[in-house]
């Protein structure tokens, strides 16, 4: 099979497209033909070599967290049923979901929503599991809870305003006065431009989701009585020392986690997809031979929604 493989860290340019052998599934596995897969930021951290003291040098290694495909092996399902699943995220591979056949654990993968193509439910596994741990699992959402995501024409922030407003909350999104219509589209109350805005200008909030990772102390002096803030961003020391300090002082605590794209995580999101409160925004799509300038692109930023990369039928 062909696969997306780096050999050193480095720019977009380590990314080589290899002939390697189709992987085998073991008890408890799921072969899977992918069809789409998604390009994360974190894709582009592990290749740069921003994360070699955890991964190691046992090159080569593959990349992509996410994809859509359909199932060639595996006990759980059906041959020829479509899925959507992740590879685990700390456990470096030297083949990831840019590749013809992923083979992943098989609670890792589930059924894909019935109305959406490949492309578009490669796009959503990651962003939307985490946005629906950090506002369900540990910012134990309400209905009538207003919540301030911050970051919120970010790929997380977007999943994490239609989750919000699906659970029935009144969202104010935090972003670039240029995505405003877009955020109100997908169900926000109120958009505030983040370079405009004081934090000081803000209200009371019962939930803070955080894709940003800075001032966070300040945000935190915007929650109401037992309010939660949770984020994503917890790798910086002024993020850790945010979180120490919310856990001694209060009981408005600071909760960082990380994205878990786990088979009950997709069964929940699956369902949101499937009733109306997901909308897939792709930002572009390309075909595996261009993986090295769809992830330069990536680092460009700028743009709503995912890149995806296509394999053919």
């Amino acid at each position: 099979m062909h696969a997306v493989q780096f050999t050193s860290f480095g720019c977009a340019d380590v990314l080589t497209i290899n002939q390697v052998p189709v992987p085998v599934a073991a008890p408890g596995e799921v072969l899977v033909r992918v069809r789409a897969a998604g390009i994360n930021h974190h894709d582009l951290i592990n290749r740069s070599g921003a994360m070699k003291f955890i991964m190691g040098r046992k090159f080569p290694f593959g990349t992509g967290l996410e994809f859509a495909g359909n199932v060639v092996a595996g006990e759980a399902f059906a041959a020829g049923q479509m899925v959507w699943g992740s590879v685990p995220a700390m456990k470096p591979r030297a083949t990831g979901a840019m590749a013809e056949y992923v083979v992943v654990p098989a609670d890792r993968v589930s059924t894909a929503p019935a109305d959406l193509s490949a492309i578009e439910a490669a796009s959503l596994v990651v962003s939307t599991t985490t946005a629906y741990r950090g506002l369900h699992e540990l910012g134990q959402i309400a209905s009538g809870d207003r919540v301030l995501i911050r970051g919120a024409a970010g790929g997380v922030g977007l999943a994490a305003v239609q989750v919000a407003v699906a659970a029935g909350a009144a969202v104010t999104a935090l972003s670039s006065a240029r995505d405003f219509e877009v955020l109100r589209e997908l169900g926000a109350k109120t958009t505030l431009d983040y370079r405009a805005t004081r934090i000081g200008d803000l209200g009371s909030f019962e939930l803070i989701f955080d894709t940003v990772g800075t001032s966070m102390l300040a945000y935190r002096r915007h929650l109401a009585r037992n309010g939660r803030m949770v984020t994503i961003v917890f790798s910086s020391f002024s993020m850790l020392l945010s979180i120490g300090v919310s856990a001694i002082f209060g009981a408005k605590k600071i909760r960082a986690f990380s994205s878990d794209a786990k088979a009950e995580l997709l069964e929940h999101v699956r369902d949101l997809a499937e009733s109306g409160h997901l909308r897939a925004m792709i930002a572009s799509t390309y075909p595996l031979a261009s993986i090295a300038q769809a992830h330069r692109d990536q680092e460009k930023g700028g743009v709503l929604g995912k890149r995806v990369i296509t394999l053919p039928s």
